[in-house]
């Protein structure tokens, strides 16, 4: 069973692995109880699939919550323990103005207030060296003002720590043995990384979200084994991998974009199934719309996230966290984002959504504001009886009543409103897709569009063409394809160690002992998910740069023991990847090694889905369902349009746009100059 918590649905998927037959569940979130949702969703479908709660043999979950606490400021009441000196880097930061020329420029609180940050008499060097031993007492004095101001939980960041933790580890033990009840984030476990203030917000933000999410997945746990379930809990990561609940309420950071992973899991998934090699991800939910760069076959990888924006969309603007994740650009261009003309009497769409509750006008649950969706239905991509499969009835005079308002602003007919929110939503998505794909030195014409979510594959084709694409993929089920795709993702974890040295000069043999050291937690933590020894893999990298620069690059390091003759390959790796980058390579100046990296992983799962993602329906007949009036904005009129039913196309089928073709969680829009045909996988491929 996968679980995918989105801002507006939750969404289940269970798989029979005998059969490969697959079930679907879609249910609007409850954002009070984000659990509430899942076990509503999972007596449903064990009922109407005729499964017993014993039946399931695993439960993967991909959650917004740690997501939801960081913006939201719901987090625990969080005290730091710092080196004396450095109380105040949480908000020194790196002095970097996001927007240059705003004089009223707002940076993120810090998670911490300064009045419970507070200093410990202590010092290593750059190598981990002591410099100022540690004050037990001071410990204990220190802590004891703490707990005074009922804090929750505690991080501790000591300066160079990442070199050697003696002091961190030391203060971790002190503040157990004396007061177990505390959550306590270590940095040197966290992130062990340089850079004071990325490493101590990363601290800040797993200190801040352990105890909230330790008691989310304990609710979970046990509302799933009220119902029956007997198995494990596991925990989508952030990169990609799953974990145990254990490793995630003990590194509850690393679930920041754990959700959104899911889709371009399941996007990469689809795309070696049809030998596609390069494409680009584009699942738009009810909130927001996430873009994911699959290049030869893998996403896309980052070491550094910025969670809590004050301005969501402005780089720079938020709080910096050491996590890897899946690289992904996100959008706040969902189902449910609002419409508005702004002072300049300009069309706005997005950010601010109508999330689940109330959600948009047409849902009937109290919203009064225009979305896209709303939009969506009065053009006629969106049946009225048949959102959710007929299980939500959509009001259309509720969505032209909203529209009215802007339409009487822009001087121009609620349909035409429609439409240029519609356009407008799609360009918004266009801009960013194509800036993301030319920062990343790539060509975007050399990637197809895989498309998904509930209002994915009825934007996609529009948003295809505004970046100059030529194919999109609509997989079976696109609706729930996260939660598939957290059916995918084997177990795996990340490991960090710093240790800054030029390769010239560079002690093997400490070295060794780090990645030793890595792939040994990996083990153990792989071992803890049910991994057997024989089926673990492990891929080392490193950060590196050149001697003087500032910054690094991400190079392949050989595994097995390393030694001097090792140099001019990884050297060799560098300068590749560096000459692919920057378009040059400088071979005659000396390399430094700054962060080592482990990535251990056990086996992808093995899935084999009958009808490509979904059941197709047994009964054969004519797959048309009628026809309706659709508004292509391209052609700024309505269009007599082809209506398809998903499950009674059969591979080979081909389709002349204009067409919709509907599922019960989503819907293909195809318009007048598409043509379209079924795959081998069930998958429906839209040429533009």
């Amino acid at each position: 069973m996968g679980i995918d918590i989105g801002g507006t649905f939750t969404d289940v998927v269970m798989l029979n692995e005998e059969t490969g037959a697959v079930f679907n569940g879609k249910l609007l979130s409850t954002p009070k109880d984000l659990s509430e949702g899942v076990t509503t969703i999972f007596r449903r479908m064990l009922k109407e699939a005729a499964i017993e709660p014993g039946d399931i043999t695993g439960a993967i979950h991909g959650t917004t919550v740690a997501t939801n606490a960081m913006i939201e400021r719901k987090g625990a009441k969080t005290a730091l323990l710092t080196t004396k000196g450095f109380r105040d880097v949480l908000e020194m930061g790196r002095e970097v103005r996001y927007s240059l020329y705003d004089l009223y420029l707002e940076m993120p609180e810090p998670l911490v207030p300064r009045y419970l940050r507070k200093e410990i008499r202590e010092r290593l060097d750059k190598d981990g060296n002591v410099l100022t031993g540690m004050d037990r007492s001071q410990i204990l004095s220190t802590l004891s003002e703490l707990k005074s101001e009922n804090i929750q939980s505690l991080a501790i960041c000591f300066l160079h720590s990442y070199a050697d933790n003696r002091h961190e580890k030391t203060a971790a033990e002190i503040v157990r043995e004396k007061y177990p009840e505390l959550s306590v984030s270590v940095s040197s476990e966290v992130a062990c990384e340089v850079r004071e203030f990325e490493r101590t917000s990363t601290t800040v933000a797993n200190a801040y979200l352990q105890p909230l999410m330790e008691g989310y997945l304990d609710k979970l746990e046990s509302g799933l084994q009220e119902i029956g379930y007997k198995g494990r809990l596991f925990v989508m990561m952030s990169n990609g991998g799953i974990s145990t609940a254990d490793t995630a309420k003990k590194f509850p950071v690393r679930l920041i974009e754990s959700g959104p992973a899911a889709g371009a899991l399941a996007a990469t998934y689809f795309g070696t199934l049809i030998r596609e090699n390069n494409l680009l991800s584009f699942d738009m939910g009810g909130t927001t719309a996430k873009m994911c760069v699959i290049h030869n076959g893998k996403p896309i990888l980052s070491n550094e996230f910025e969670a809590a924006r004050v301005h969501r969309f402005a780089k720079g603007s938020g709080l910096p966290l050491k996590i890897p994740s899946i690289e992904l650009i996100e959008i706040g261009t969902g189902g449910g984002s609002k419409a508005a003309v702004d002072a300049m009497g300009l069309l706005k769409v997005g950010p601010e959504s109508a999330g689940a509750d109330p959600g948009p006008a047409c849902y009937g649950r109290g919203g009064k504001d225009s979305t896209i969706t709303d939009a969506d239905l009065v053009l006629g991509f969106l049946d009225p009886d048949y959102f959710l499969g007929g299980e939500m009835k959509l009001d259309r005079a509720a969505s032209l009543a909203a529209l009215k308002p802007i339409a009487d602003r822009l001087n121009i007919d609620p349909v035409e409103a429609a439409a240029g929110i519609v356009d407008v939503a799609n360009e918004n998505m266009a801009i960013a897709t194509r800036i993301h794909i030319a920062e990343l030195g790539m060509d975007p014409r050399s990637f197809s569009m895989i498309a998904f979510g509930g209002a994915g594959p009825v934007h996609a084709e529009q948003v295809a063409r505004k970046i100059g694409l030529k194919r999109v993929i609509a997989p079976l089920g696109a609706g729930t394809l996260s939660a598939l795709g957290i059916l995918v993702a084997p177990p795996a974890l990340d490991f960090t160690h710093a240790y800054v040295s030029r390769l010239d000069t560079m002690d093997w043999g400490k070295l060794n002992t780090i990645f030793e050291e890595m792939e040994s937690r990996g083990a153990d933590v792989l071992r803890d998910a049910g991994v057997l020894p024989g089926k673990m893999q492990f891929e080392r990298k490193a950060d590196m740069r050149y001697v003087g620069q500032g910054y690094e690059i991400r190079v392949e390091i050989p595994n097995g023991k390393l030694r001097q003759e090792d140099t001019e390959r990884i050297e060799d790796g560098f300068w590749k990847e560096y000459k692919r980058l920057y378009g040059r390579s400088i071979e005659n100046v000396a390399l430094e090694g700054v962060t080592w990296r482990v990535w251990a992983q056990g086996p992808v799962p093995d899935m084999k889905l009958r009808g490509g993602g979904q059941n197709l329906s047994e009964s054969v007949g004519a797959s048309e369902k009628g026809v309706r009036n659709v508004y292509f904005p391209a052609e700024k009129n309505y269009m007599e349009t082809a209506v398809y039913d998903r499950y009674r196309l059969r591979p080979g089928d081909r389709i002349e746009g204009p067409a919709i073709v509907e599922e019960k969680e989503s819907t293909v829009v195809a318009g007048p100059d598409s043509s379209c045909h079924v795959d081998l996988h069930g998958n429906l491929i839209i040429e533009l």
